[in-house]
């Protein structure tokens, strides 16, 4: 039984090395994809704080290799999220076979929800945040003071709070999977609205900008995110009791089924 055991561990973490490994060819062409097209992305990025700086005014670099590490960056980003579906059909190839017939048919509309939400958080970040923060920063400017924003720093700037907005605009879902699996109660987090409300002060004053505008600006919808997460986790059903997942072991996963043949195999 233990030599059993220890065979299907191998066999998973072989099928793991197989789905990483299609997974990280994917992100390299994109890579490659993107890369002759690195000073276009560069450009469309610096944009919202070219559009404020004094005219004439232009971010500059301080080491040679800089603006190349810079493109390589951005070519390398650009390339994950070209190669985002083929990264996300190998995690769902690796993991399905292991869910019942249920928890397939709920996984993939939360996996479309989840992309919407994270580039909608990213879009509101580009066209929203950046330009009223970046306007609020460069306003002490003037003077002996000029702005004279370095490459790496601001693109590194851009990218981290880029993710952390479209991480941030997660909240529906998280809340629809804790309700889902019985880890919150519905009316646990209706009772509980001041509590998510500081919850979301101090994730925005964490993941924003350090000024009170962009504070704001991420905490208003972050919290209507939360009620929005609440609003339909109140209408889905909740979990599902013992007894079903009982009656779906007459439809199991594939995966569960090759162990249970090999196991009657070894028996035998």
């Amino acid at each position: 039984m233990d030599k059993l055991a220890e065979n299907t561990f191998i066999g998973h973490l072989l099928e793991l090395r197989r789905r990483v490994l299609f997974a990280v060819i994917a992100i390299f062409v994109g890579f490659l994809i993107s890369y002759p097209f690195s000073k276009t992305i560069y450009n469309i990025l610096a944009a919202p704080l070219i559009d404020i700086l004094p005219k004439g005014s232009h971010l500059i670099y301080t080491s040679l290799p800089e603006v190349f590490l810079t493109y390589v960056q951005l070519s390398l980003l650009s390339g994950f999220i070209l190669a985002l579906p083929v990264v996300l059909y190998q995690f769902w190839a690796f993991i399905a076979p292991g869910l019942y017939e249920h928890e397939r048919k709920a996984f993939f509309p939360l996996i479309f929800a989840s992309i919407f939400l994270f580039i909608g958080g990213m879009l509101f970040a580009y066209f929203i945040v950046f330009p009223n923060a970046f306007r609020f920063f460069v306003s002490f400017s003037g003077g002996d003071i000029t702005a004279m924003p370095k490459v790496d720093s601001y693109l590194s700037l851009i990218v981290k709070f880029s993710l952390a907005f479209g991480l941030a605009f997660q909240i529906p879902i998280l809340i629809i999977v804790l309700v889902r699996v019985g880890v919150l109660q519905v009316a646990t987090l209706q009772h509980g609205r001041r509590y998510a409300f500081l919850i979301c002060a101090i994730a925005s004053a964490v993941l924003s900008p350090p000024d009170v505008l962009s504070m704001v600006m991420l905490l208003i919808p972050m919290y209507m995110l939360f009620e929005l997460g609440l609003f339909f986790a109140a209408r889905l059903p909740g979990p599902r009791p013992a007894e079903e997942d009982t009656a779906d072991n007459d439809i199991a996963p594939s995966s569960h089924s090759i162990d249970e043949k090999d196991s009657d195999t070894s028996r035998s």
